[in-house]
């Protein structure tokens, strides 16, 4: 008799285990890497995604460049979301994503900055714009036009239209997008050239004018698991294209590219 209360009193322990472990599993934060100038936005998708799953979202914000090169290095990433399709193309031939979850999630646009108190107004941009002239002896903030997405859409605009000679000795290059958005916003630089999101965040700037859309690549943010990715983060890939994180994205400034889910 005792031994059968042994056998069931520790079958109960393992089957408790089992429930708990599950449990734990499935309160487990996942890990989202994504581009600066996803902040704002993001983090309020996050919540929403978190009070409608009960699933913990913890996000890392840097430029894409950056953020790739840690899930490159091994960082426990599950998901990448990234500022241009170069950086998400660059996992995908490092074997570091999920080639079958990515998505074309967002669209943005490029835009000149100002500080909001600034006498500069409204720039038409076009082929061979004084830009120089605008700037004079200040710089003009932007993304590291090596490697930052923002800087490197920046430096195919400025050469379509003709004006890169004349103002590349003249940038004050940031480590990303939200870094050059501050130095306009402090008036270290008389102007910036950043997304058209970050500009709508900041109540420090003002829009002055606005990129052609063929003067440079498209801005697109595609969105990927990792190859390493925790299953709950297919449930938040999900969650980003439904007409609840639409809204939210399009509110921020945002274009929504990629097909609407329940």
């Amino acid at each position: 008799m005792l031994g059968r209360r042994s056998v069931l009193a520790a079958l109960a322990a393992a089957i408790m285990a089992l429930v708990i472990q599950a449990s734990a599993a499935e309160e487990s934060p996942i890990t989202v890497f994504a581009a600066a100038s996803m902040k704002n936005a993001l983090d309020e998708v996050n919540t929403l995604f978190t009070n409608r799953s009960g699933i913990k979202v913890v996000a890392s914000y840097a430029a894409s460049s950056a953020l790739m090169k840690q899930i490159e290095q091994g960082a426990p990433a599950d998901v990448f979301l990234s500022a241009d399709v170069d950086w998400m193309d660059y996992g995908a031939k490092h074997n570091l994503i999920k080639n079958d979850s990515r998505e074309n999630l967002l669209g943005n646009r490029l835009v000149l900055i100002a500080p909001k108190d600034s006498k500069i107004d409204k720039v038409t941009i076009e082929r061979g714009f004084d830009l120089a002239g605008l700037v004079g002896n200040g710089r003009i903030a932007t993304g590291d036009v090596r490697s930052v997405p923002a800087g490197l859409y920046a430096k195919a605009a400025l050469e379509k239209l003709g004006v890169w000679s004349s103002v590349e000795s003249k940038l004050a290059m940031a480590e990303n997008v939200r870094a050059a958005l501050v130095l306009v916003a402090r008036s270290e630089a008389p102007l910036g050239i950043v997304y058209e999101t970050d500009a709508k965040i900041d109540p420090g700037v003002k829009i002055v004018g606005v990129f052609p859309e063929d003067s440079h690549p498209p801005i697109i943010y595609p969105v990927a698991m990792t190859k390493d990715a925790k299953p709950e983060a297919a449930k938040y890939l999900a969650f980003l294209t439904t007409p609840e994180a639409k809204a939210v994205f399009e509110r921020y400034g945002f274009r929504v590219l990629a097909k609407p889910t329940q």
